[in-house]
């Protein structure tokens, strides 16, 4: 088995409405994408679908723990749809992994689009499309093209909630991270830094927002570069308001 769900909501087939997945990186522009989606009404979004290094248990880059991740699929109501991937990961290893996961979820789910939260860059927007091809899968990108520091205004204001957990110390200082993603940060982002970290200056955790029954308590854990970047670990916290320790 390639992939597991983690979940108990009931899911019916049969909707004439496309069939959604939607790849969750458990930041603000998958929880964004999610809540697009719900929003327009033109889709059923049936699950989240997450790669995690199976070494550590925590998604690539964000480097978010898997339990945080199915806290925010319990706050979505949606499944979580987990794939391993191996430490180290080669590209092969990862598209093999991920054409089967695909494979699969495609024929239980009976799903019809994947949607990613990519906003601007083409040659990674041409990538999945590329993948998608031949997959009876079509992607969809409900971000795309939309002004990131108009996004990124509209993300706060609508009550989304996030911390960055890594930082590209190369394009922004270090002492980003662990840092509230919210007016205050977006104020102070130098002008040569994307709003929404777009060209990979930082990632993020959403922890809570409309998009979510209820928000995700987190604290902050330690602070370390490792590999060239800046990682702010999350804990999972016990004060119900997502800001537990921060």
């Amino acid at each position: 088995m390639t992939f597991e769900v983690v979940g108990t909501k009931v899911i019916k087939l049969g909707h004439s409405r496309p069939r959604v997945l939607i790849a969750w990186s458990s930041g603000k522009d998958s929880s964004w994408t999610l809540q697009v989606l719900r929003q327009a009404g033109e889709v059923e979004v049936v699950g989240l679908l997450t790669t995690f290094n199976e070494a550590f248990d925590r998604v690539a880059m964000h480097a978010v723990r898997r339990g945080l991740v199915e806290a925010q699929a319990r706050a979505a109501g949606l499944p979580l749809i987990h794939v391993p991937l191996p430490w180290p990961c080669s590209n092969a290893a990862y598209e093999e992994a991920m054409g089967r996961a695909l494979a699969e979820v495609h024929m239980q789910l009976k799903i019809t689009h994947v949607a990613f939260g990519d906003l601007f860059l083409e040659d990674v927007r041409q990538y999945r499309e590329s993948r998608m091809q031949g997959t009876g899968l079509t992607p969809l990108f409900p971000l795309w093209g939309r002004p990131t520091r108009i996004l990124a205004r509209e993300m706060v204001s609508a009550g989304l909630r996030a911390r960055i957990t890594c930082v590209d110390p190369k394009r922004l200082p270090l002492s980003y991270a662990g840092r509230l993603f919210d007016g205050n940060l977006l104020d102070e982002l130098p002008d040569e830094v994307d709003p929404c970290g777009e060209r990979g200056e930082f990632h993020t955790f959403a922890y809570e927002g409309p998009m979510f029954a209820h928000s995700i308590p987190v604290s902050l854990g330690e602070v370390v570069t490792r590999d060239g970047f800046v990682f702010a670990d999350l804990l999972p916290g016990t004060d119900g308001d997502g800001t537990s320790g921060l």
